[in-house]
């Protein structure tokens, strides 16, 4: 997270009277508070002051001086967001958010997840539940994606004005339609976004100056390929002008194949693989694209990472509770069944110590 920080400053004036000479000293302390992680503010504080000394003497003479303290503070781009991040080679390892719950994208984001996407296409809520999911991102100092229900302007345009470090469109299957979802994040002349800069999060409600100059920098954007189309136009989409990203779609690619139970099918496997090597056969420093991807059972976080992708995303927040939540029904019923009384006064101390902590 970015902090304001007004620097320590010391201005020294002297005040000369006929009898005798003062010396005055004034330092300015050391101001920090939290800012986005990924604004650039300029803030210049001009501040004057008349100071009058009186000697004490019998030539008592009077003199006057103004002391002007100027501070100036810039607000530098973090260079840890996921773009620069990217850049660096890292391999980011994120979760998708369904439950639009703003406590567990916090818990998310405290975790130690590099980003969170808030899904707007498979989950129950819409720009309104995503913000304070974005909020909550924010204080745990968390990049998140916003994935939207349909690659359209109207959507872009609203999903974009929260300020996410990333957008994800869905079903992209032609450089065509990868050209049009770049169009929806830029303003004209380069694009066709609907322009509130001025008064929308994402510039911070305008105070952001630097915020047209900036945002094309810094936002993350991530085209779909989830169809037997996409995956023929793969290489085609990774190298549109803009696009940031490729994230697979196992699901409704094994579905559009005809494997909707089987997403292992080694049918769909093999097509997996051909839009894969398309992607990582670019060069996203030379205008190519990232691979991003969710993992399966079938295909876990590391296999992604071994086979080259750049961004992995291991689970939904909807799946890890609903695990767990079986696992303890179960654990729970099981040791009613076959317990033995060491292991319930086991339990029972486990179950002491976690209240006592």
């Amino acid at each position: 997270m970015a902090t304001l920080t007004y620097p320590t400053t010391t201005t020294t004036s002297t005040i000369r009277a006929t009898k005798p000479t003062l010396s005055l000293r004034k330092s300015t302390k050391l101001i920090s508070f939290p800012l986005s992680p990924l604004k650039t503010l300029n803030l210049t504080a001009t501040s004057t002051s008349p100071i009058k000394s009186t000697s004490s003497s019998d030539h008592t003479s009077t003199a006057t001086t103004t002391i002007t303290t100027t501070t100036t503070t810039s607000i530098s781009p973090s260079p840890q967001t996921l773009k620069s991040r990217l850049q660096n080679g890292e391999t980011l390892y994120g979760l998708f958010l369904l439950s639009f719950s703003p406590t567990l994208a916090e818990i998310a984001g405290l975790s130690g997840y590099d980003f969170v996407v808030v899904d707007m296409e498979h989950g129950h809520g819409s720009i309104s539940q995503a913000l304070p999911c974005l909020h909550a991102l924010a204080a745990a100092q968390t990049p998140a994606i916003l994935r939207l229900p349909e690659a359209s302007a109207a959507w872009a345009k609203k999903a974009l004005d929260l300020g996410p470090q990333g957008i994800m469109f869905p079903m992209i299957e032609s450089s065509k339609d990868a050209k049009k979802a770049v169009s929806y994040c830029r303003f004209p002349p380069a694009g066709v976004r609907g322009s509130a800069h001025t008064v929308v999060r994402a510039s911070s409600y305008g105070i952001d100056e630097g915020y047209l100059s900036n945002y094309e920098d810094q936002l993350l954007i991530m085209c779909q390929v989830e169809s037997e189309e996409g995956v023929k136009h793969a290489g085609d989409i990774a190298a549109v002008d803009g696009v940031d990203c490729i994230q697979m779609g196992p699901l409704d690619l094994s579905a559009s194949m005809g494997y909707l139970w089987d997403p292992a099918n080694k049918k769909v496997r093999k097509m997996m693989e051909t839009a894969e090597m398309a992607v990582l056969g670019s060069d996203p420093k030379q205008g190519g694209a990232y691979l991003a991807g969710f993992a399966m059972p079938h295909d876990a976080p590391r296999d992604l990472w071994t086979r080259g992708y750049h961004m992995v995303s291991g689970a939904v927040d909807v799946g890890l509770f609903r695990s767990a939540a079986l696992e303890d029904v179960k654990r729970f019923k099981m040791n009613l069944m076959d317990g033995s009384d060491d292991e319930q006064e086991h339990e029972k101390d486990a179950d002491e110590k976690y209240w006592s902590e």
